[in-house]
Formats: C-alpha cells, sequence, structure tokens
C-alpha cells in the first residue's frame, strides 16, 4: 500500500512540475468600427429579422479583452498588475477608432506586440464587443504532433 501511495505522490509531482502556467488580464476600451460589407452583402443585408446592414456604419462598442499568456515558473514571471497596465497604456489615446477591423483583426494586431515583448509563450487573447458577441484566438507556440496530417 505504501508504493502506491508513493507513486500516487510521484505522478502528482510530475504533473505539477510539468503542468503549463497561464495568467490572465482584463480591461476594456471604448471604440468605434464598422463592417462596410454589410451594406451590400446579401448574406448580411437580408431585409429580414436576419439583416445586419446597420453595421456598415460607424458604432460604439465597449470592447473587452481577456489576454491569457504562459509564464514558465509560480513566482511571478510576468506580474500581472504590470502586464495590464502596460496593455492598457497600448491604448490610452482616448476612444479606439477601429475602421473596419473585427474582434479578429484587434486580437491578431495585439499578438504581434505582446509577442514582440514576451516571445516563444503560448497567448491566448478574446475581444468581445460590449461583453457579449466576440472571438477567441490561441497563438500556440508548439503544435502537438497529433495534428499533423500525412
Amino acid at each position: 500500500m505504501e508504493q502506491v501511495e508513493q507513486a500516487r505522490f510521484e505522478n502528482r509531482q510530475r504533473i505539477s512540475h510539468s503542468a503549463k502556467r497561464m495568467i490572465f488580464v482584463t480591461f476594456q476600451k471604448e471604440g468605434i468600427h464598422c463592417y462596410p460589407a454589410a451594406a451590400t452583402d446579401p448574406t448580411l443585408n437580408t431585409n429580414d429579422e436576419y439583416n445586419v446592414s446597420f453595421l456598415s456604419t460607424p458604432h460604439r462598442h465597449i470592447f473587452h479583452f481577456n489576454v491569457t499568456i504562459e509564464v514558465f515558473h509560480n513566482d511571478r514571471d510576468i506580474e500581472f498588475i504590470q502586464f495590464k497596465r502596460w496593455l492598457e497604456n497600448l491604448y490610452k489615446g482616448g476612444i479606439l477608432e477601429l475602421n473596419y477591423k473585427s474582434c479578429e483583426m484587434i486580437s491578431d494586431d495585439l499578438y504581434e506586440v505582446i509577442a514582440t515583448r514576451y516571445p516563444d509563450r503560448d497567448i491566448t487573447i478574446t475581444v468581445s464587443e460590449d461583453g457579449e458577441n466576440g472571438a477567441t484566438i490561441y497563438y500556440n507556440t508548439t503544435k502537438p504532433f497529433n495534428n499533423l496530417k500525412i
């Protein structure tokens, strides 16, 4: 019985030691964007209850950001209050003028900046409009072999 408990303990230690560690921060920013294609694309300008042609004109949202980034140890590899303040400062110039950018495009732009400062880390970014609808993108530095197709 003692050997079983020892084996379980060692297994827990191995799992804990090799666990992927991530921190996350959230923040919000007012922004204005539009989706010009919504005015002319017949799949969007449908003249029924699914019509979203109104998205073609500039409109306001509170964009909600949730940024998760890989850390390599438990003792504040990236201090999350500093990380959050740095991210907020990227958008300190007043209302965001996003033109035609979707939540996915905003996420890709933000990833480029984060990955430049913090290279070789897995990052997940969620950007939503008013905390209601949005996109989550996983930026993985490594891909598991089981995704390899031959």
